[in-house]
């Protein structure tokens, strides 16, 4: 009786060991399939749906006539001061001095690390003729922390000397004649000339301003200076102050950059990006 033929060893081991490398291989792809698929799909919904935000603002704007926009903003304004009645310039200052030299060193720095050095600053100088005497290596240590230190050294130095030769020490209190001194644009003098002087001239426009501004279809733009001219047209010239303060702290609070809460907030039924930011 023939006896029957078993396959070699060799060969059974590796018939398993490709059996399990395409299993395996198979696994692998899958997962990484997998992965990728919900990686990918998980950003392109988040973009989407920004995008369906701005999107939406963008429509409704193009849609809305002036004289209803000017409806929602007041109602805008009037809920954000209900919300947020403390809302005030964030930069410590005493007088119109201090409120300049402040917002020179704000840029592309938080008002909170401003205010942790302008104390000192302002005891070791206290009028801009005693800035404008400042030297510049001693001014730089003074205010390395707030960033670009050496470029604010140079503006703040600029600023005191010209306000000290031509204005006998006082600050200015027309836009002609902030932007003329060195360093100080037209954001900074809408600062003062807003919060030291009580005068309505502009509106700040900052990163948050810029955002929420575009969020609730009161301006289609990226560039601030047209962002600002959209809203001296539909809000009232006695809040342009006041809605850069209301703005801003409801751009920290609830409609932040990365993750709007859109639920908790008090004009979700005003703006058109709710829910699809």
């Amino acid at each position: 009786m023939a006896k029957t033929e078993r396959p070699s060893t060799s060969t059974s081991r590796s018939t398993k060991t490709s059996s399990t490398s395409t299993r395996t291989s198979r696994s692998t792809s899958t997962s990484t399939s997998t992965s990728t698929s919900t990686s990918t799909g998980g950003a392109g919904k988040k973009g989407e749906a920004k995008g369906r935000g701005s999107k939406e603002a963008r429509r409704v704007r193009a849609k809305e006539s002036l004289a209803a926009r000017r409806e929602r903003v007041l109602e805008i304004v009037r809920r954000l001061r209900r919300e947020y009645p403390g809302a005030t310039c964030s930069l410590e200052h005493a007088d119109p001095y201090q409120l300049l030299v402040a917002t020179i060193l704000s840029a592309q720095c938080t008002d909170e690390r401003v205010n942790m050095v302008t104390p000192a600053l302002f005891r070791r100088y206290p009028s801009p003729e005693d800035l404008a005497g400042a030297r510049p290596d001693e001014l730089e240590e003074m205010i390395k922390s707030t960033g670009f230190f050496r470029n604010k050294t140079k503006s703040l130095l600029g600023m005191a000397g010209a306000v000290t030769e031509r204005y006998r020490g006082r600050i200015p209190e027309t836009m002609e004649e902030l932007t003329a001194l060195p360093g100080v644009g037209r954001k900074t003098a809408n600062v003062v000339l807003g919060n030291a002087f009580h005068t309505n001239v502009g509106v700040v426009v900052d990163t948050h301003v810029g955002r929420l501004a575009q969020r609730l279809g009161l301006s289609a733009s990226d560039d601030p200076v047209a962002i600002e001219q959209d809203l001296m047209k539909c809000v009232p010239r006695e809040d342009w102050t006041d809605i850069a303060h209301l703005l801003i702290y409801h751009g920290r609070a609830v409609c932040r950059a990365q993750k709007p809460r859109c639920g908790d907030c008090v004009l979700n039924d005003l703006c058109p990006s709710a829910f699809k930011v």
